[in-house]
């Protein structure tokens, strides 16, 4: 097969972003039929939740795919990866008992995780100096499509219950199955083959966690991207899974109309990815552009956490501002960012480590979001994701590097005085 090059081989690596994302709202709109079909409690749904793509199991394989993906290549993940995605979402396909449900939920998960933070390397790594933001913001428009498509089917597909879910996830063991087909002709990371033969020259070995925190750079960037990405996507990861349940818990009875708020929500996520990120991203003030994003995102979240009842109109207006927002910012640059702050021997470990630490936040707050919903109602939890969504926009405001348009090995040099 002809090797893959440019924004061809972008596009078939930010396919992970859409299986991942895909795969969380796969789960989001069956939840509540699995628990019926089951007789799940709500704390067995958070767990399920908790084990997913967007939590835990995103966490393991994370820590899995990162350093592998520094030793042995980023090429590498993409051998084993989808396999075990197509194992997974298989068993979910075929499940008439809870335990296979739950491998399923966990296999995804684990896949998810390995390939996705080894996908922004490789984008990040073999995109023009110009144009990062640009590429990377592909595999942001890949993962707004995946919800957006997600909540379309789920939406065509309600008459048919569990059977719908069913082909949702149908749907995803596919377009993961031409995904892996198309990638078997992908090129290494040519930043990566540099690098490594650099290292076997001067026969060093900076690969591994020890090596990643003992570099003063890694530890400050780390903090700052766990202070930028993590405080966000413990929102996104509820907003994600559990807003179908945020709808109902706020009065929207229907799931046609919690489908439909979720594809205008997706839909302007998409639009905002490519006419904002994607076009300005590599152009205007990254400072400007992330701060507008985050600002936006805390004023959806205010709807939800400060007014006591929330109407279908004010549920409107969340979608709206909260899918520009997510467009427009926090993990698209957490993406660009994580490329650039971190040597290439570093950067896919760094990648695991954060993605990691993120969704294991995501996942403590998804065993018990469930019960504080029911709970305490809309406003209580819509005033804790404000206080972690201002946060996210202090930190990245205030500490924002200065890496636009310049190359990663100038950035290295920057960083470390010299390429690793």
């Amino acid at each position: 097969m002809k090797a893959l090059h440019g924004y061809r081989a972008t596009v078939a690596v930010a396919m992970s972003n859409y299986i991942e994302a895909g795969s969380i709202i796969a789960l989001a709109t069956s939840l509540t039929l699995w628990q019926e079909y089951f007789g799940l409690t709500n704390l067995a749904v958070g767990l399920a939740a908790a084990i997913s793509a967007n939590a835990f199991g995103a966490a393991v394989g994370a820590m899995i795919g990162g350093p592998l993906g520094d030793r042995y290549g980023r090429k590498f993940i993409y051998t084993y990866d989808l396999v075990l995605y197509m194992i997974g979402t298989g068993f979910v396909i075929a499940a008439t008992k809870a335990w296979v449900l739950f491998a399923g939920i966990a296999l995804t998960g684990i896949a998810v995780g390995a390939g996705v933070p080894v996908a922004w390397t490789f984008i990040a790594e073999e995109s023009p100096d110009n144009q990062r933001a640009r590429h990377v913001g592909t595999a942001q428009l890949a993962w707004a499509l995946g919800p957006l498509m997600g909540f379309i089917l789920a939406t065509a597909l309600v008459p048919l219950g569990l059977l719908g879910s069913r082909i949702i996830f149908a749907h995803l063991f596919l377009i993961a199955f031409i995904t892996w087909w198309v990638r078997r002709g992908l090129s290494e990371s040519d930043v990566w083959k540099e690098s490594n033969a650099r290292q076997a020259e001067m026969g060093r070995n900076r690969r591994g966690f020890r090596e990643l925190i003992s570099h003063p750079q890694n530890v400050k960037a780390l903090f700052f991207l766990i202070g930028v990405y993590t405080l966000w996507n413990t929102v996104a990861g509820q907003a994600g899974i559990f807003m179908p349940r945020v709808y109902l818990t706020a009065g929207v009875k229907s799931a046609v109309v919690q489908n439909l708020l979720q594809v205008l929500l997706w839909g302007l996520t998409s639009a905002a990815t490519f006419w904002g990120f994607m076009k300005f991203g590599d152009r205007i003030s990254r400072r400007f552009l992330y701060g507008l994003g985050a600002v936006m995102a805390v004023g959806a979240w205010m709807i939800l956490g400060f007014y006591p009842h929330v109407t279908l109109p004010w549920l409107i207006t969340y979608a709206v501002i909260w899918g520009v927002s997510a467009g427009l910012g926090t993990q698209a640059f957490y993406a660009l960012w994580t490329a650039e702050l971190f040597a290439t021997v570093y950067r896919a470990s760094a990648q695991g480590v954060l993605f990691f630490v993120a969704r294991i936040a995501v996942g403590l707050l998804s065993y018990l979001f469930p019960t504080l919903l029911a709970n305490r109602g809309v406003p209580f939890v819509g005033a804790i994701m404000v206080a972690f969504l201002v946060g996210s926009l202090l930190v990245g405001v205030i500490w924002i590097p200065d890496t636009a348009g310049k190359s990663l090995k100038a950035i290295e040099r920057e960083r470390y005085g010299a390429e690793l």
